[in-house]
């Protein structure tokens, strides 16, 4: 800066410039005006800049409009803007954040019924640690079609159903607005797919078409709740036995915020969400962090049972993002002592997708889809109980091969919410929690909502499913498999560095059917360091840990209960899916 700009800052700070300029514009416009009858526009002009920065000066919200009146709004203006200009201006094609611009492009194009090719080859670095692949057979299969299929339902079911392995997943009235809940369940009804309705329960909007309904039963029971916010049976089973309403879901925790509850504001609990939830009008709705129906594994399962009598005989499952490994070791302890077993399980991924949540909450709490699908599938072989429940899985899938990856992890099926968004118009704006979606998705505003035209995007919504479905079919032909449920972990390739790749099976754990029951007899070692820790712990009464000998206090485990530490990955990381090679 020059000694003379300097020496003037230091008598009339130039920060205050904008505030003298617009001082000087209205002198020079009243001037004007009083003498030739012209210039009232400069004068409004300095008059509206002069009342800005003595409000800036005078209000304590903001100091750097104290110390920067009028100019300072530049920057919360660049602010306001800036997520647009990185988005359309600055962004790779395949930086994700959370979903990258080839991801976005990719359901956008299979929606709208365009072409999905690239040409000149991929932009991906095969050479970049963590690239994978599926192996390609040099005989390839040919399949009948697409439309692929798992049965839901254990032997304590009588009204199994036969599910798509791409449906959608977990969105509430509330969350979404009327128009994306019609297009959604319109386009499930098309496509012969399940809609799951998230924890705000089944609106009038989710009945329009008639598409299947998982209906998902979270902490605040909406929908099936009396006036103190307790489970109601009756008006459970009066839901539950509608025809359309194919499986039930009861929420334990939620990938992007397990462990915390949540509250819709009295203001926007209109006449329609209340109706759909059961809750009064106008008041504040809240979802607590934990359930009221029960507070034990054996209890949570006999809870289950209930839900499947009440319903007629209805595939029954509960939902979960993996935590303290010994609490889902608990549940598994409690099914196979009990016999009750859920239908099915979904496993949701850490890197799953909210309208809103608190930061640590989305960045560092909750187990990643890989880590809790993998824990998960193992512990129920290890059980012999892999064959008698389905696995279910969310976490960002978007493409084929996103499902083929989940489905070697351990998966039966896939659920995407935030694809099947992207396939309605969301643009990834990430305004869900501010009621201000520019395309009508994640908003309840009547304006903003009325851009999503139910029709088309209905359309669009049993497109992306289908042609997904039609890439996953391709890839299981070029693998040389007869259905998706033959992608094993042997099918994935992944490059750990630059002169070595391996396969997922020689770098995830597996567990061999069986082994949990042998490790507890005490016939074999445990066959991860995460059950030796954490299974004697566990409490099939209890989601506290029990005490053993050596526990350094009541529920916390002691060197005696962990052994000495290890060096190996899978000795050190408690959810590590690494195998010991």
């Amino acid at each position: 800066m020059p000694t003379w700009l300097i020496a003037l800052d230091r008598h009339f700070p130039i920060r205050y410039l904008t505030l003298l300029a617009a001082s000087l514009a209205l002198l020079a416009g009243l001037s004007s005006w009083f003498a030739l009858h012209q210039g009232l526009w400069l004068a409004l002009l300095g008059a509206a800049g002069l009342v800005i920065g003595i409000r800036d000066l005078r209000q304590t919200r903001h100091a750097l409009l104290r110390n920067y009146p009028v100019i300072g709004h530049v920057r919360f203006l660049f602010e306001w803007v800036r997520p647009e200009i990185r988005q359309y201006l600055l962004e790779s094609d395949r930086e994700a954040v959370p979903f990258s611009r080839q991801q976005r492009s990719l359901v956008y194009q299979r929606s709208k019924g365009e072409s999905d090719k690239r040409p000149f080859g991929t932009q991906l670095d095969v050479g970049q640690a963590g690239y994978e692949w599926i192996n390609h057979s040099l005989q390839p299969s040919t399949l009948a079609g697409h439309d692929f299929r798992v049965r839901i339902g254990g032997d304590r079911c009588s009204q199994p159903y036969s599910a798509s392995l791409f449906n959608i997943s977990a969105m509430s009235f509330g969350a979404l607005s009327a128009n994306a809940i019609l297009a959604l369940n319109g386009g499930a009804k098309a496509g012969g797919f399940m809609h799951d309705t998230g924890e705000g329960s089944i609106s009038v909007h989710h009945r329009q078409h008639g598409g299947d309904l998982v209906w998902e039963i979270g902490s605040g029971y909406f929908g099936c709740r009396d006036a103190d916010g307790r489970f109601d049976e009756a008006k459970f089973e009066a839901n539950a036995r509608d025809p359309q309403v194919k499986l039930i879901e009861l929420k334990l925790s939620q990938g992007a915020k397990p462990g915390h509850g949540g509250m819709l504001p009295g203001p926007k609990v209109s006449i329609e969400i209340a109706s759909a939830r059961g809750v009064p009008v106008g008041v504040d709705c809240v979802s607590p962090a934990s359930h009221s129906a029960f507070s034990t594994p054996l209890g949570m399962l006999q809870f289950l049972d209930r839900l499947r009598q009440l319903s007629g005989g209805k595939p029954v499952g509960f939902k979960l993002c993996i935590g303290h490994p010994w609490e889902w070791f608990a549940l598994a302890k409690a099914m196979a002592e009990s016999d009750l077993l859920p239908d099915f399980i979904v496993v949701d991924g850490a890197e799953g997708g909210t309208g809103a949540a608190p930061l640590e909450f989305s960045d560092h709490v909750g187990a990643p889809m890989q880590e809790g699908l993998r824990l998960v599938h193992n512990t129920l072989v290890g059980l012999n109980l892999r064959s008698r429940i389905r696995i279910g899985c969310a976490g960002k899938i978007v493409s084929a091969f996103d499902i083929a990856r989940a489905l070697a992890l351990g998966a039966d099926w896939c659920n995407s919410a935030r694809g099947f968004m992207f396939a309605l118009g969301c643009i990834q704006a990430q305004h869900c929690h501010a009621d201000t979606c520019p395309t009508g998705v994640a908003t309840q505003d009547p304006l903003r909502q009325q851009a999503l035209v139910v029709p088309d995007k209905t359309r669009r919504v049993a497109n992306f499913h289908r042609q997904t479905l039609e890439a996953l079919q391709e890839l299981v032909q070029a693998a040389g498999l007869s259905h998706p449920d033959q992608i094993s972990p042997a099918h994935i390739m992944r490059r750990v560095s630059h002169q070595e790749v391996s396969p997922l099976d020689r770098l995830l754990a597996t567990v061999a059917p069986g082994a949990l029951l042998a490790a507890e007899r005490g016939q074999a070692d445990w066959p991860q360091a995460v059950f030796g820790r954490y299974w004697a712990l566990a409490r099939s009464d209890s989601f506290q840990l029990a005490k053993v000998p050596g526990d350094g206090g009541a529920g916390k485990p002691g060197p005696a209960a962990f052994g000495q530490p290890a060096r190996s990955p899978v000795q050190t990381g408690a959810l590590s899916t690494t195998a010991a090679v």
